[in-house]
């Protein structure tokens, strides 16, 4: 390797690696924000949190490495252009893509590095964070009673609307839905307002509920019997309920039961996955036509009908233009009524078809998705180098400055033209294969367009040569109300 390289490679990477660390930190500190409901409270050891931090980073290395590359690159070659390095280098006969020669083969390297990141340390990151956020829910769930949804306790589902209080104790318009033995729903109880108490050695939750409701249905011994099941109806002013804490707090960190979802999966696993959901949901749509075709009765009009005896016996037409005017007066308006409410029931089982099908064609876009961005993430880190590096020739600026202003402007616009190409090929607005290569579609070319500018020593823009008409034509208004004056 020659000087030159070792001392520009030497520049870079002590720049890189400041801010991969500054950044990886600055977005740790974020998820703590995040998440720090789930964490705060629960007693948790150091070594857990710790664990939830480490295995949640490798997903901020496509936020990350990308950002820490375009901003090394910029500020690399902002450095050599300010202090005139970069002058030297290219009087001495070395043009500006030999000057990156080394910087390139290691971005080639590390596109690799992101591919593999990609495609085995992320997924491998998500199952490991997931199933322990899900075990993390489990200790002291009257923590993880949550506004609006309804939270699993036991063998209760249970549901507030508000929660307030010095501790969030106090609870208002809840309901519990609570399940036997057979995980069936027989008890429900309603009530206006209530509060959560408990105590630091204790393993038992109380809730006290105020002016409420409770229904509970009475199962009958006999399997066969048809008849209304018996129920009970109790209203109360108040009713307290013991909530057993003890196999919560028994929590295994260790399990790991959940491995179903698009992000824990490989490019080999998304691909069988894609490849299953897709006939699935290809047959889904053929069951549906099928049956849908037979329900509708259309299937009759092929098939000649039989005249009503009240008319011509035994005549079969096939004009159903006028089939209206066979009935007499008095049933044309019972026919008009029965089509018009076949018809907006087959309209309203459309619609709800409509938003069934979108769901599951969204989580195949999901996945594919996924699948792409694997491959699109590897590219990212070498397409900004190529936009950072010439443009820091071209501002010839270092510092932490302007190229930290114009890194910035720039990723943000890379990161924002990506999460909505991305939100438009889930839901199925774009393919989504463009949906992933958007993004390295435009930084690309711009990346080009400024080493031919960098290599010719140019601006980012000839400004003269934007501004000549607006020039000429002031001059012209000028010459215009001079000659006026004379």
């Amino acid at each position: 390797m020659k000087i030159i390289d070792r001392y520009i490679l030497t520049s870079y990477l002590k720049i890189f690696f400041s801010f991969f660390f500054i950044l990886m930190f600055i977005f740790i500190i974020q998820i703590i924000w995040v998440f720090i409901d789930d964490l705060a409270g629960k007693e948790v050891d150091f070594e857990i949190i710790f664990k939830f931090l480490l295995f949640y980073s490798p997903k901020l290395l496509p936020l990350v490495i990308p950002l820490t590359v375009l901003l090394a690159s910029i500020m690399t070659f902002g450095n050599l252009s300010e202090q005139y390095e970069l002058a030297a280098i290219k009087s001495s006969g070395i043009s500006l893509f030999r000057s990156m020669r080394s910087l390139l083969v290691v971005n080639i390297i590390l596109c690799i590095g992101m591919f593999f990141i990609a495609n085995s340390l992320i997924p491998y990151a998500e199952f490991k964070s997931y199933n322990l956020r899900k075990n993390l829910a489990k200790l002291k769930p009257a923590l993880a009673i949550t506004e609006g949804v309804f939270s699993d306790i036991n063998n209760m589902n249970i549901k507030v609307e508000r929660k307030y209080g010095p501790d969030n104790n106090l609870l208002e318009d809840i309901i519990i839905h609570q399940n036997n033995f057979n995980s069936r729903n027989t008890l429900v109880i309603k009530a206006e307002s209530g509060e959560l108490r408990s105590q630091d050695s204790s393993e038992i939750l109380q809730l006290v509920l105020n002016n409420g409701k409770r229904y509970e249905e009475i199962e009958s011994r006999s399997p066969n019997n048809k008849q209304v099941s018996p129920h009970t109806l109790v209203s109360f002013e108040k009713h307290v309920m013991n909530i057993d804490l003890r196999e919560f707090n028994k929590v295994d960190f260790d399990d790991e039961k959940f491995s179903n979802t698009y992000r824990m999966q490989n490019i080999s696993q998304l691909n069988f996955s894609i490849d299953s959901l897709s006939k699935n949901l290809v047959f889904r749509y053929n069951n549906f036509a099928k049956n849908f075709y037979a329900r509708t009765g259309i299937s009759n009009f092929g098939r000649n009908v039989r005249a009503d005896n009240s008319f011509k016996d035994s005549v079969l037409y096939t004009n159903y233009n006028s089939h209206l005017k066979d009935f007499p007066r008095n049933k044309q308006l019972d026919v008009l009524n029965e089509s018009l409410n076949l018809t907006n029931s087959h309209v309203q089982v459309l619609l709800n078809q409509k938003d069934n099908f979108f769901i599951k064609e969204k989580i195949v876009n999901l996945h594919k998705s996924n699948l792409y961005d694997k491959y699109a993430l590897g590219f990212a880190s070498l397409i900004l180098f190529f936009v950072g590096a010439p443009l820091g020739a071209i501002i010839r600026k270092g510092g932490i400055g302007l190229p930290m202003v114009v890194s910035l402007i720039l990723f943000l616009s890379y990161h924002f033209i990506g999460t909505f190409s991305r939100n438009a090929a889930e839901d199925g607005s774009i393919d989504a294969l463009i949906g992933s290569i958007i993004p390295n579609a435009i930084m690309l070319p711009l990346g080009l367009y400024l080493i031919y500018r960098a290599s010719s020593d140019k601006s980012i823009f000839n400004f003269d040569k934007i501004s000549y008409p607006f020039r000429l034509f002031l001059k012209k208004i000028s010459s215009i109300k001079f000659r006026l004056k004379k």
